[in-house]
């Protein structure tokens, strides 16, 4: 393993590790805002397109980076996405692909079927899991 990938690695497993309350990440209400779990205070989930690129317009998705997360942490478990080393293994045999996770957000309920049309979003979700696993995705 290259010096590189393995401080990468290192460097987004603890990014992972120290964000925590991802896997009871709530779905945006249609006003942009919901409440937050602890705090109990309304939070922005509004994003910014330009951050994104011009194709990237939808307000009320779960982050590509949390998505990715979410997977890491086991939040799709149940629609047949490993977590953690075996997330990062699989992904770099090609065994799970970043529609994989977008399909198992949408079994999930943590995004509308249409996202995976999106190929903005898609590209979003790749470049995520191209970070996490060091895998190559083709678009």
């Amino acid at each position: 393993m290259k010096l590189t990938t393995l401080i990468n690695s290192t460097v987004i497993i603890a990014s992972l590790a120290l964000t925590s309350g991802i896997a009871s990440a709530e779905t945006a209400a249609n006003n942009n805002t919901s409440t937050g779990a602890t705090t109990g205070k309304p939070i922005n989930t509004a994003v910014n397109p330009d951050a994104l690129g011009s194709n990237y317009t939808n307000v009320g998705y779960i982050q590509p980076f949390n998505l990715v997360n979410l997977a890491y942490q086991g939040g799709f478990k149940e629609q047949g996405i490993p977590s953690g080393g075996t997330l990062i293994s699989e992904g770099q045999r090609g065994n799970i692909t970043p529609k994989d996770l977008v399909k198992a957000a949408i079994k999930a309920h943590k995004l509308p079927a249409q996202v995976l049309n999106n190929q903005a979003y898609i590209g979003a979700v790749s470049s995520q899991l191209e970070t996490l696993t060091g895998a190559n995705y083709p678009e």
